[in-house]
């Protein structure tokens, strides 16, 4: 190859998009879901917090392109003071990009002022941590539940199944693809999303998050699945067998202004 061709074919290749991004999945219709949990102050700072996230932190993500944004208390599993949000990210870049969006956001500044400029010596949380999924190909979106944006009562249950390897965890997702999201479907499961852990703690694993009128329809659509002939096909087959090592599972209600 003669230098020129050499160089223009570099040029060429530095400029066009990286092929193994196509095989990881990072395509526009796969959402990205941030799960962020703020651990909290009891008392009144917690009760200003969760205020803070509804009146100034969702609608400045939304404005950054951000959206839908859920936001959860605990009823059930890990008994601490928090707030857990799930964000919903078009692209990896508005992963990237979102603090310095809202830092640049002077709606964002003004509304938020009493938590963003709270001193070192009166803080207004203790930290935050984030768990970062890509949608399933079976449901590559999230989808807000029916009673989303309505004062209605609904609860939402947080499952994560951990594997005790790379191979099974990806086996376990082929499993979800091959046919086991309708499933939750037909069964009463309302799914909001299925991820898979990209970066953050316990993995391998993957999470899903369902949404449910009450406790007594949850348990009911539970018991539905177990029996559903085509789960009893799919879970027998041996190619699926030995993938989930430890199963976590928190019950959540919405705050009034969660998006989902």
């Amino acid at each position: 190859m003669k230098r020129r061709d050499f160089l223009a074919a570099t040029a060429a290749a530095a400029v066009s998009p990286l092929p193994h991004l196509d095989a990881l999945g990072q395509s526009a219709a796969r959402q990205y879901i941030e799960l962020r949990r703020y651990h909290l102050l009891p008392g009144a700072k917690q009760r200003a917090f969760i205020d803070f996230i509804g009146a100034a932190a969702i609608p400045a993500m939304n404005r950054a392109g951000v959206s839908p944004v859920g936001a959860f208390t605990v009823v059930y599993g890990e008994n601490e003071p928090s707030l857990l949000l799930v964000v919903a990210h078009p692209t990896l870049d508005t992963v990237v990009s979102l603090r310095e969006r809202l830092a640049n956001d002077a709606a964002y500044a003004r509304d938020g002022a009493a938590i963003l400029d709270a001193p070192m010596s009166d803080p207004a949380f203790v930290r935050a941590e984030s768990t970062l999924l890509r949608a399933f190909e079976a449901m590559p979106t999230v989808e807000p539940s029916p009673g989303a944006g309505k004062a209605s009562h609904r609860i939402f249950e947080l499952r994560t199944y951990e594997s005790h390897s790379d191979r099974a965890a990806l086996n376990k997702l082929k499993m979800f693809n091959a046919g086991e999201v309708p499933i939750f479907r037909r069964a009463g499961l309302t799914p909001v999303f299925f991820g898979e852990t990209i970066i953050g703690a316990k993995m391998p694993s993957l999470t899903y998050m369902l949404s449910f009128p009450d406790m007594p329809a949850r348990d009911a659509a539970w018991a539905k699945f177990g029996p559903d002939p085509e789960w009893k096909t799919l879970s027998s087959d041996p190619q699926y067998r030995d993938n989930v090592s430890a199963i976590s599972d928190i019950i959540l209600q919405p705050t009034s202004y969660s998006q989902l």
